[in-house]
């Protein structure tokens, strides 16, 4: 089997796991394990940032089209026949706001904190044993909210009352499922709840999401319109750097449209569109990758000083599929899942390469980038290197603000470690998409089809004169000129090089 082969497998099987997998505002739990943690048993229902009802709402306990809630459908507790012997306690369901997470859990006499009532708490009177400990809000009066079932003997099910919990306070909310008893082994949870704001099923921290993929389709449907309009002006004048810009234009009009679909469809329905998402990422990652590869090709001075990367085809072809496997694992993983926040080390490991490949990306553009710019001041060729300075210009803007913004990034999450800054945490995703079509727009704007395109694009005696150049420099150093004997080929190679001079200076009147 060929590595693309492989390759296209493994992305294959990691699609199926995710959409056997994916959850939404509507979280389904399908026979979900309940976990020791502490002295209780926990699963872990959701988390999600719910803003409250809009004003004026309906008095009716239904809930209208903008109340904000949380709804339990079906929530069934499952027990093997050879554990059903016995009453059991409470298994509770916990509700509560992220700002009332110190009261939940205590500790008598100093001692550990603990999630379920123990004796000695119990003989203070501050709880019942065998049951979450819990303190009321005095911020969100009636909260958190807790209920629960048991098990009679015999009894292999036991079902919650489906209900309605009306979210009154912005807020980060989290839902659990725990119980005290230890003889309940094997125990697991089946059913639905589904997490509703005002404006639809989009969690909180994606809602912004939707408005901004909507702009962001206008703002490339605009940059389209005036590429796409100079290209059919010009179309007999393009070269090829001008065809790769017009592919990534494309493809970002695509992607933003599909997100915004994508979006909206999840906040009409629930359910996250497997098939939309997974479309939306693909593109987005052959955007990037291919937009990486044109960066780094032009900064090589492919298709304006040289016709072909020569030797080096094979290596950046690598590194481009590398970064896109990477990439579309990692995009996958992020978006074609649970709602609920990841853990950090799977994430970690996912990040990791994607950042390692993105760092010799710019390394390996800078290099080349230098090493394109000398030649072109050294030959003379003033309107290429007065377009390759602006364009080094932006891409060292770029990467700066990138790096400042990955430390604002990695600063605002170790900061929010219970995710109480959610309403902000949209414009994380969304300033990389920002800073991807500034770049892009100032490409467009340095290469955009004109009558004088074709000056900028590779020309025979250019790449002769380049070529010769790197042979003289790497192959046969030039001998240190005589105080005596002036050396006919040095004034030979002078003459070479006013000729190139003149030529370029010929171009740069005609601009």
């Amino acid at each position: 089997m060929s590595s693309f082969e492989s390759i296209t497998s493994l992305l294959l099987c990691l699609v199926c796991a995710l959409l056997l997998s994916s959850e939404a505002s509507v979280h389904e739990y399908a026979g979900e394990r309940f976990v020791s943690k502490g002295n209780a048993f926990v699963v872990h229902g959701g988390s999600e940032g719910i803003y409250s009802s809009l004003p004026n709402q309906n008095e009716s306990s239904i809930p209208a089209n903008g109340d904000a809630y949380i709804r339990f459908e079906k929530i069934t507790f499952r027990r093997p026949k050879e554990f059903s012997n016995f009453s059991s306690g409470l298994v509770q369901a916990i509700v509560f706001e992220v700002d009332d997470r110190e009261t939940i859990g205590g500790s008598a006499y100093g001692g550990q904190r603990a999630v379920c009532c123990t004796a000695d708490l119990a003989k203070l009177g501050v709880c019942s044993q065998g049951e979450i400990i819990h303190r009321p809000s005095t911020q969100n009066p009636g909260w958190p909210q807790v209920f629960g079932v048991s098990f009679n003997v015999d009894d292999l099910t036991s079902t919650l009352q489906p209900r309605s919990i009306s979210v009154t306070k912005t807020g980060m909310y989290n839902l659990y499922f725990i119980h005290c008893d230890p003889n309940l082994q094997e125990l697991v949870v089946e059913g639905k709840s589904i997490w509703k704001n005002p404006t639809g099923y989009l969690p909180g921290r994606m809602a912004p999401l939707m408005n901004f993929y909507g702009f962001m389709s206008l703002a490339f449907v605009i940059l389209g319109v005036f590429w796409f309009s100079q290209y059919a002006r010009f179309w007999k004048e393009v070269i090829p750097l001008q065809n790769c810009v017009t592919l990534v234009i494309t493809l970002g009009m695509f992607e933003m449209a599909l997100w915004y679909f994508d979006y909206a469809e999840f906040n009409e329905t629930g359910v996250r569109p497997t098939g939309t998402t997974v479309w939306a990422v693909t593109f987005g990652t052959v955007k990037r990758t291919v937009s990486r590869l044109i960066i780094l090709m032009v900064s090589m001075g492919y298709g304006v000083v040289r016709p072909t990367l020569g030797g080096l085809t094979s290596k950046v072809i690598m590194l481009g599929a590398t970064f896109f496997l990477a990439s579309e694992v990692l995009e996958l993983v992020e978006n074609v899942g649970a709602i609920s926040d990841f853990s950090g080390k799977a994430r970690l490991f996912l990040v990791i390469p994607v950042a390692i490949l993105d760092a010799f990306f710019v390394l390996w553009i800078f290099t080349s980038l230098s090493a394109t710019l000398n030649k072109l001041q050294a030959r003379r060729m003033l309107a290429k290197l007065d377009i390759y300075r602006k364009f080094t210009n932006a891409l060292a803007i770029a990467v700066i603000v990138s790096v400042g913004w990955i430390c604002y990034e990695l600063y605002f999450k170790s900061t929010d470690v219970y995710n109480e800054q959610w309403q902000n945490a949209w414009i994380i995703p969304a300033f990389w998409q920002v800073l991807s079509l500034s770049l892009l727009c100032v490409i467009c704007a340095l290469w955009a089809p004109s009558q004088s395109s074709m000056r900028y694009a590779y020309s025979d005696e250019a790449s002769e004169q380049f070529d010769r150049d790197d042979t003289l420099t790497l192959i046969k150093p030039s001998p240190a000129p005589s105080k005596d004997i002036r050396s006919p080929p040095k004034v030979r190679s002078t003459h070479e090089g006013n000729e190139v001079s003149n030529g370029d200076l010929e171009e740069d009147k005609t601009e």
